[in-house]
């Protein structure tokens, strides 16, 4: 974040993930996601046939979502589309590229590839007329997909199935807003959120996610990011961490449907290149110790112009003050919270030590910003004779929090410097960063009370937020 004024992937013909991008091997996102509950069945090889499988447990996740992933297209095509589905005709291939046997690859061709150094990391969908003999296939490369199930769990494989397979859906119906890589993309995220939304209804044969597991899904989602920079009209682009996350809620939330509208030129991303050199080299991201001056300058403004634009009424800011170690004396706050808003003094605190410095080390100043915004929320919400302590008080502060960031990005939030206006605008990754703070600290009873809500359900309230504005948070009486 910065207080300056700020005036498919279709190389080769293949739709890649790009799983194999530079700084994108780990994710700052504490935690490891639990394995989703086994299969309720596993298809059997004869059954569902994928060259070069070795029935690892990869080839096996792999085998029992692409055979999901044909039932739910098969269903949802015709209501979607208007006809029937047509299924793969170039099949499906496995191979570890450190381990190949080439005897396995009829003519030596793994989809549209005859490298397997090709597939390295990654998985693709090779569409139709491009002059390879496998041609409307997917690849993939099954040791990877065991490395992304050890650390993220069993699911995260299924859903990279499941955006290759989307994939295919546009290579039947068309690609949106003119082929540009990064709606392709996001587009194919939003189709793989819809299935998951089916799986997680109980309807797949094979197949299983609880809810518990959306949050680790999110987190292992970090890897497919592109670096923070990259623009949105490079060839190559797939969108931020916040942009496919949102893609993946989008259809998720409103099913196949919703991928088919939403995905045109009129799309909004986060995704942003960096506009000097000096925020390049801090990857967007101020000193901490000038954290806390833009977060008493920006959160006042935004709500003094919200407040009568959107709810008609005056706002009153509370006062924002850090702390060490322990928090303050208020009743109905707990010492040992990290963030919180005390209504008797009208005070939104967080602990410098506990909170705003491990989560900037660890995640980003706009973390910082994220987490002071969900208690400044509850501060508005006591204005407005709102409860402050319960699910609906969450869920609506998250939601502002996701609407004050939307007002920053479209430079709707300034301040004074020497009398001088000066935008508040955020720099890129900055979304991403609120993303991983939401799933990193969603359930920490320090920072969110112990609610039931998931970081999953988190993201999503922050999206709504951002996409519709203040109005969608749930602040009329």
């Amino acid at each position: 974040m910065s207080s300056t004024t700020r005036s498919v992937a279709l190389t080769a013909g293949i739709l890649s993930l790009a799983l194999t991008l530079a700084g994108c091997g780990t994710t700052l996102v504490s935690g490891q996601a639990s394995s989703a509950e086994p299969p309720i069945t596993d298809v059997a090889p004869a059954d569902f046939p994928i060259t070069g499988a070795a029935e690892t447990e990869a080839d096996v996740t792999a085998r029992n979502a692409l055979a999901d992933l044909n039932d739910f297209w098969a269903q949802q095509f015709p209501d979607v589309y208007g006809e029937d589905f047509p299924a793969l005709t170039g099949g499906y291939f496995s191979v570890d590229p450190g381990d190949v046997d080439e005897s396995l690859y009829p003519g030596g061709e793994i989809g549209c590839s005859s490298a397997p150094e090709e597939v390295e990391q990654n998985a693709f969908y090779c569409p139709p007329d491009v002059g390879a003999s496998n041609e409307d296939s997917i690849s993939y490369d099954r040791a990877f997909l065991q490395e992304l199930a050890d650390q993220y769990g069993r699911f995260l494989p299924a859903l990279i199935m499941a955006h290759e397979f989307g994939h295919a859906v546009q290579g039947r119906v068309g690609y949106p807003a003119g082929d540009t890589s990064i709606n392709v993309e996001t587009q194919a995220d939003c189709f793989a959120g819809a299935w998951t939304k089916w799986v997680a209804d109980g309807n797949a044969m094979h197949e299983t996610i609880r809810a518990p597991e959306l949050d680790g899904l999110l987190a292992g989602y970090f890897i497919v990011r592109d670096p923070p920079g990259t623009g949105t009209e490079d060839s190559q682009a797939h969108g931020s961490y916040f942009d496919r996350v949102s893609a993946i809620q989008d259809g998720f939330d409103g099913g196949a449907a919703a991928c088919r509208d939403n995905y045109e030129s009129d799309r909004v991303f986060t995704q942003a290149e960096f506009t000097d050199e000096q925020e390049y080299e801090n990857n967007g991201n101020l000193p901490l110790d000038e954290v806390p001056g833009l977060i008493d300058q920006s959160l006042p403004i935004y709500y003094d112009d919200s407040f009568p634009d959107d709810l008609g009424t005056d706002f009153v800011a509370p006062t924002i003050e850090p702390f060490d170690g322990t928090a303050p004396s208020c009743a109905g706050m707990n010492t040992d919270t990290n963030a919180g808003f005390c209504p008797d003094e009208d005070i939104v605190y967080y602990d410098q030590t506990d909170l705003a410095a491990p989560a900037y080390e660890e995640i980003g100043d706009y973390a910082v910003v994220t987490a002071v915004a969900i208690p400044y929320g509850i501060a508005a919400r006591d204005q407005l004779g709102l409860s402050t302590d319960d699910e609906d008080a969450i869920r609506s502060a998250t939601c502002q929090a996701g609407a004050f960031s939307g007002a920053a990005l479209y430079g709707e939030v300034a301040t004074e410097v020497d009398g001088q206006p000066v935008g508040i605008t955020l720099s890129p990754g900055d979304f991403d960063e609120a993303v991983q703070f939401l799933l990193a600290y969603g359930k920490d009873p320090t920072v969110f009370p112990d609610l039931g809500i998931s970081g999953f359900q988190l993201v999503d309230v922050f999206r709504q937020g951002f996409l519709y504005g203040l109005t969608a948070c749930g602040l009329q009486a």
